[in-house]
């Protein structure tokens, strides 16, 4: 009984990723299929990102933040495809603790990146469409940059510290986690210590990165709607639609699939659906991005067909 309550306070070194499940048979068609998306989801968005690049007409601040949001596209896609890849290409679903933290780290601080570029984002919109005589004077250059860097240096400051939190935490319960990456809830779920501290952490962190964005950005599109709204020509409220259309278009994607991810209960019936979800935003929303931009921006267009 003592050796057994021994064992069961021992940290462990690394956990099983149970991913979609136990499928044998559909292994390799599972795996043909995510390295289908990972490639495509790859092309697309370094494709965008060099279309920005050597497209002098695309050299503005709009799509100075889509070439930086298709280039955390590309990282994103990276912290969670190659590691299921290889799961299904070899069966082996084990992930050590350090390499289990790295994949969160990573992971979180590339969603809270891309909250904070949607946010930047919906407030370039906002000035062309709301306050277009003041857009050039706001949106300079300089504030394009200094948004893109803030959003990847406080992305990087938060996850950091939730990762040094939830490091500190003992893991010695089963060593199996109910998901396909190293995700927050599931790695609690593990914790045999109090998870009270790191529990507040997360939702300070999470109100500053993932709420507060998304109110700036709810707030900035209900400014840019009523503006449009306002216009009395049918065709430049088209025009002043279609500028912001494919953006609204990602924000609601990513944040409604974002929400019924860490809303939803982790009840058993649930599970199966959580996963769902979570592959819907970390895994297809990277891959829809550049098709999206692409077939919705007619400049987009005009720079691909050159």
């Amino acid at each position: 009984m003592e050796k057994h309550e021994e064992d069961n306070q021992t940290s462990l070194t690394e956990f099983l990723l149970l991913g979609m499940g136990d499928m044998p048979t559909l292994r390799i068609p599972l795996f043909l299929l995510l390295l289908i998306i990972y490639l495509v989801t790859m092309v697309g968005n370094i494709l965008i990102v060099v279309l920005v690049v050597l497209e002098q007409r695309l050299h503005t601040p709009m799509y100075t933040f889509l070439g930086t949001l298709s280039s955390l596209e590309t990282w994103y896609s990276s912290t969670i495809l190659p590691r299921l890849l290889a799961s299904f290409l070899t069966g082996d679903r084990a992930i050590s603790v350090h390499g289990c933290m790295a994949q969160f780290y990573f992971f979180s601080s590339f969603v809270a990146t891309e909250c904070y570029l949607l946010g930047a984002m919906s407030y370039d919109r906002y000035l062309a469409i709301c306050q277009p005589l003041h857009y050039v004077r706001r949106m300079t250059w300089k504030v394009c940059l200094q948004l893109v860097a803030a959003s990847w240096l406080v992305s990087v400051f938060v996850a950091a510290t939730v990762t040094a939190f939830l490091s500190q935490v003992n893991f010695c319960g089963p060593k199996t986690i109910d998901h396909f990456f190293c995700d927050f809830t599931p790695l609690l779920e593990l914790s045999c210590s109090d998870t009270s501290v790191v529990t507040l952490v997360s939702f300070i962190i999470c109100f500053l990165s993932i709420i507060f964005p998304f109110l700036f950005t709810l707030v900035s599109y209900t400014c840019i709607v009523a503006t449009i709204l306002r216009i009395p020509s049918s065709v430049s409220r088209k025009k002043a639609f279609s500028t912001c259309s494919s953006h609204l278009i990602v924000v609601t994607v990513f944040y409604v699939t974002l929400f019924i991810v860490y809303l939803l209960p982790r009840t058993a019936p649930l599970r199966q659906l959580n996963k769902v979800f979570s592959f819907f935003y970390t895994v297809l929303t990277p891959l829809v991005n550049p098709l999206v931009y692409s077939l919705r921006n007619r400049e987009v267009r005009e720079a691909l067909r050159k």
